[in-house]
């Protein structure tokens, strides 16, 4: 053997670095997806009673915002969101922020959840709520932005008692032609935090939430990671750069624990296509960690930034399931 080795050592270190670049490839990517926990399989439980009630209030929140286009293009509709979220956040108790940006066109808005000591970390959990161009945007993003006002309401009781500080935020100017530029307003707002020394620990973004698909073949995924997940659209998904692996893997972990829903989750390098089409894109560029929780949008959503993505094309049931098991997981970051 010895003997056919001397021989053969050529040729087996050819064989070695072939193996090495075609494995190399596979178990990066295996790394980058791999996710603790297991995901809930199987039918749903029956609604209760608390889920049924968040159901229409989600239901009622995507009409009142986005039944129409609103967004820089469409002021009247921008301005009417803006009086919307920040009515509903009075009612649950906040005092919001405005932070107008852009001339004056546009406006961020925040709730801050004061944690019991002065000193804890602090999670941002963000969705913006401008729509796409002359779509209403229902599920890009009213289901978002929903989700994020009922969190708002369910998390009040926290206020002074949390161990983490929550800063619930609403951005204006997430779609294109803003996204990416210093017009964006999750960019903006993010900068700001930075500028005045309160840069956060980690941020959420809650992106298209609202529809979910039981048929066979409904799901999509940029190439490669087809391989990898599920072909039915029925889950939701954790997502993030390579950058936020831990920040990925700890959220996904958490809400397996305390969610009977599917989920997938993972991290890719930034240019895989849709990895950071969202707000969580600009707290990578002042170095937070930050993911999206999502349906997925376009690899799912047929409606995505059409004159379709209209209110009716949600599931309210299962949108309050998963805004339920975030607000679970809210509760236990640490």
């Amino acid at each position: 053997m010895r003997e056919w080795i001397r021989e053969n050592a050529g040729r087996i270190g050819v064989l070695a670095i072939l193996a090495a670049l075609f494995l190399s490839p596979v178990v990066a990517l295996r790394w980058m997806t791999s996710v603790p926990g297991k995901s809930w399989e199987g039918p749903l439980p029956p609604l209760n009673a608390v889920e049924r009630d968040l159901a229409g209030r989600l239901r009622g929140h995507v009409t009142a915002i986005a039944s129409k286009p609103h967004n820089v293009g469409h002021a009247t509709g921008y301005a009417a969101a803006v009086g919307y979220i920040e009515q509903r956040l009075a009612a649950s108790g906040y005092a919001v922020t405005r932070q107008a940006f852009d001339e004056g066109l546009a406006v961020n808005l925040e709730a801050v959840i004061e944690p019991r000591s002065a000193d804890a970390p602090t999670l941002v959990v963000g969705a913006h709520y401008d729509s796409a161009r002359g779509a209403p945007g229902a599920n890009d993003n009213g289901s978002g932005t929903a989700a994020l006002l009922e969190l708002a309401r369910l998390l009040a009781d926290l206020r002074g008692k949390a161990d983490v500080r929550i800063r619930l935020a609403f951005f204006a100017n997430e779609e294109p032609p803003f996204f990416k530029t210093d017009r964006m307003g999750s960019l903006v707002y993010a900068r700001a935090l930075a500028a005045k020394g309160q840069k956060p620990d980690a941020m959420f973004s809650l992106e298209t939430l609202g529809f979910y698909d039981d048929a066979p073949g409904s799901q999509h995924y940029p190439f490669p990671l087809g391989a990898l997940y599920p072909d039915t659209g029925n889950f939701v998904a954790f997502v993030g750069t390579v950058s936020s692996r831990p920040l990925v893997r700890k959220a996904v972990g958490g809400f397996r624990e305390v969610a009977q829903f599917p989920s997938v989750g993972g991290t890719a390098p930034g240019f895989v296509e849709g990895i950071d089409w969202s707000d969580h894109w600009s707290f990578g560029e002042i170095g937070v960690p930050a993911l999206m929780i999502t349906d997925t949008a376009p690899f799912r959503y047929p409606h995505y930034h059409k004159l379709t993505d209209t209110p009716d094309k949600l599931d309210y049931d299962r949108l309050a399931r998963v805004t339920l098991g975030i607000e679970r997981l809210i509760r236990r970051w640490r």
